[in-house]
């Protein structure tokens, strides 16, 4: 029975507290609506800060969406290995390394966390096509199985085969950036352009990628690897290859995997030096996750700094209008209100204010963003949900803490004083 009172007590004074709560809200908007432009000059800090706070995190998400995007697109669980020369104390070279097609085929067939290898061949190359020519374009001589592993597919004619690669013929793939240097369109595949002196068949176009950090991944050929083999004899001891672990979790046992078959097949011992590098796609978004989560904060946290202007600004204010309400706080006080009471009115009103500027301040973040993403050179923005929440929550706790003084010496006034008070 003592239970079931206490929660009839607890149900009767929930109503109650929640009334309460509700007067001082709708006593804040009418103070607040009473003084608009005073009102509006107090939480212009806040305002500033909000709309900072919600532009810069939308920007920086967006840039963030859009580069992460961009790497996943390259494929995060792949892998490139290649020749690396074994170097001294000093940096010299102590042995040139070697990697040839056999190591390829043998870490295709004994590592199970592999799902697929493909030789592949860099050089820069000479295009030409009628009257252009282009120099410096990237080369890269690989497998049929490049579209798969890089995700990288010919989106109009074809890409080479499994014959085409075994036969070395003289076919060709090119970027977008390729063809728009050449100055023509699709209708280019089917016809002849020579590169490096031969002439290739474009059997295909390979779809736009974009480019990242200076880095034009449309601006590329593709050629079967045993071509490019036969047109640089020099590489056949020096290819890489393309890794695709089974799946991304897989990364750090595919690696070990191929460390350990490539050890082997090159004869060192422990201790000894590896002779071919691997670069990890995921090692970069990781490492991008990293800078991102910096920036973003680091950046949050410089804008925030104008919160405290705008705090500064409410306090003041709040303490102007202790000061002007004086023989207010005195007949509620004499009428029954107490302090507490006195207290939670002007605190209400405190976060109601800042409240109300965080949320003009989100409001104009969504707007500039909303802006800024339609220029036609900016990545799609996106305003998080946690950036809203973070700044109204912010906005609040700088109206509780900024108010709880002007709320307090409000609360301390004797009745009688405040009733004489002019």
């Amino acid at each position: 029975m003592k239970a079931v009172r206490v929660l009839i007590d607890v149900l009767w004074f929930v109503p109650d507290r929640l009334a309460a709560l509700a007067g001082n809200v709708i006593t804040a908007l009418v103070q607040i609506w009473a003084n608009k432009i005073r009102s509006l000059l107090t939480v212009l800090g806040i305002i500033i800060a909000v709309t900072s706070i919600i532009t810069v995190v939308s920007m920086v998400e967006g840039f963030g969406n859009y580069v992460t995007s961009f790497l996943r697109g390259l494929g995060t669980n792949m892998m490139v290995v290649y020749p690396e020369a074994v170097r001294g104390p000093r940096g010299e070279v102590l042995r040139r390394a070697e990697m040839t097609i056999e190591d390829i085929q043998a870490v295709d067939a004994g590592a199970t966390a592999i799902r697929r290898t493909s030789p592949v061949i860099w050089n820069a190359a000479v295009i030409e096509y009628g009257r252009q020519q282009l120099t410096g374009i990237e080369l890269r001589g690989t497998s049929e199985l490049f579209q798969a592993i890089r995700n990288f597919y010919a989106d109009a004619g074809r890409f080479f085969g499994a014959v085409d690669v075994e036969s070395g013929a003289p076919v060709c793939v090119l970027g977008r950036e390729v063809l728009r240097k050449l100055e023509c369109d699709e209708a280019i595949v089917g016809d002849y352009v020579h590169i490096d002196g031969q002439r290739f068949q474009v059997v295909g176009l390979l779809e736009s990628k974009g480019s990242f950090m200076g880095d034009n991944q449309d601006e590329m050929i593709v050629i079967p690897w045993t071509t490019a083999v036969k047109m640089y004899p020099r590489v056949r001891k020096y290819l890489g290859f393309y890794v695709e672990a089974a799946q991304e979790s897989q990364i750090p046992e595919a690696e070990g995997q191929l460390v350990r078959i490539l050890r082997q097949r090159h004869g060192l011992k422990p201790g000894d030096q590896n002779d071919f590098g691997i670069f990890k796609q995921d090692q970069v978004l990781q490492e991008f996750h990293k800078v991102r989560l910096v920036a973003t904060s680091v950046l949050a946290g410089i804008v925030s700094i104008s919160l405290l202007v705008g705090g500064i600004g409410i306090m003041n204010v709040m303490l102007v209008s202790v000061t002007e309400r004086t023989r207010e706080i005195g007949l509620r006080k004499s009428v029954g209100a107490r302090r507490r009471d006195i207290l939670l009115q002007f605190l209400t009103e405190a976060v109601v204010l800042a409240t109300v500027g965080g949320a003009i301040g989100i409001s104009l973040g969504y707007a500039i963003s909303y802006v800024a993403s339609m220029h036609p050179s900016m990545v799609p923005v996106t305003v998080p949900l946690w950036s809203v929440g973070l700044a109204l929550g912010f906005s609040a706790s700088v109206g509780v803490f900024f108010g709880i003084i002007p709320a307090f010496k409000a609360a301390i006034i004797h009745p009688i004083d405040a009733l004489r008070h002019e």
